[in-house]
């Protein structure tokens, strides 16, 4: 150390720490991929604790820290020289941020994809092991939350909260008051929400999702912001609605008020099915009874060749 600071940090003359030298050593393994490195490298993890939870020691943290490194498979236990270098630093009492470089040491490039569910995976774990407060699992049910750019431009636009956040609740006003699919869509417009269903491809007439949107929220283009109700949150999707209102409804799979696809109108009676039930029964016989014996077949008379001729003849 060159000059006074805690154990672990160096300090420069001038009393400030000094992170060169942690950085050169965390960069090294990208530096040697050179070219297949990747052009945004470093790997940033926040996590913090509850403020009613207690406080962690170094070594609780550091565990936590290690522990998701390893679901994560960043950096699995026993690969040390193998995996990427990373560090942990904690200078609060409640949360610690985890850095990586996305480089492994073995020269290869290191996978990690889906690593926020590994995460919250690690931190149930934490929350189960410690003691402390128990969050949400990452099982991707829970509604989407608005990206930054939508925060800031709800908020250009004067709006307390992104739309993103409105639609959800009026979506979910409108399918808990909502006894079928068409009542869950005037429900919609009549609270101002811009509505737009979705039709099949190979079946023009069935109705196989919906994308709503606010007034006034509009693309660069001019027109309206479409979201998804899948993407607003996942039990908003038309499938997910339409299990919860039970039965299937007169609007579920095709336009409402249009004959189903037999052309029978909602309400008529079925064609009865041909033949009469003689010829059904002969034709389908029933597996408890023995089919009817065929008729005998007519005599047959012998067919009788004449003599065929000699060739000289």
């Amino acid at each position: 150390m060159a000059g006074p600071g805690r154990a672990g940090a160096a300090a420069a003359p001038d009393g400030r720490r000094d992170f060169r030298r942690l950085n050169g050593l965390l960069s090294q393994p990208h530096a040697a991929l050179g070219p297949r490195g990747l052009d945004r490298p470093v790997w940033h993890c926040v996590v913090r604790a509850a403020p009613e939870d207690r406080l962690l020691s170094d070594d609780e943290w550091g565990q936590v820290a290690r522990d998701i490194m390893d679901r994560t498979g960043l950096a699995p236990h026993g690969q040390d020289d193998e995996a990427i270098r990373w560090v942990a630093v904690r200078h609060a009492g409640d949360h610690i941020h985890i850095v990586g470089m996305l480089a492994r040491q073995d020269g290869e490039r290191p996978r990690c994809w889906n690593d926020f569910y590994r995460v919250r995976d690690a931190c149930q774990a934490a929350e189960e092991r410690y003691g402390l407060r128990r969050t949400a699992p990452g099982d991707r049910t829970a509604g989407r939350r608005p990206t930054r750019a939508e925060n800031e431009k709800a908020w250009r636009q004067g709006r307390q909260e992104a739309p993103r956040i409105t639609l959800r609740r009026a979506v979910y006003t409108a399918a808990a008051g909502a006894a079928s699919e068409d009542e869950f869509f005037a429900r919609l417009r009549d609270s101002g929400v811009l509505v737009r269903t979705r039709y099949s491809v190979r079946d023009p007439g069935q109705v196989t999702g919906y994308t709503v949107a606010l007034s006034g929220d509009t693309t660069r283009a001019g027109g309206p912001v479409w979201f998804g109700g899948g993407k607003l949150a996942a039990d908003l999707s038309l499938p997910k609605l339409r299990c919860r209102w039970g039965a299937p409804q007169p609007g579920s799979g095709r336009i409402p008020g249009s004959p189903p696809r037999n052309g029978t109108r909602s309400g008529s009676t079925p064609p009865a099915p041909h033949g009469t039930p003689a010829t059904r029964s002969a034709t389908w016989p029933s597996p408890t009874r023995p089919p009817p014996a065929m008729p005998p077949m007519p005599p047959q008379t012998p067919c009788t060749l004449p003599p065929a001729r000699s060739a000289a003849g």
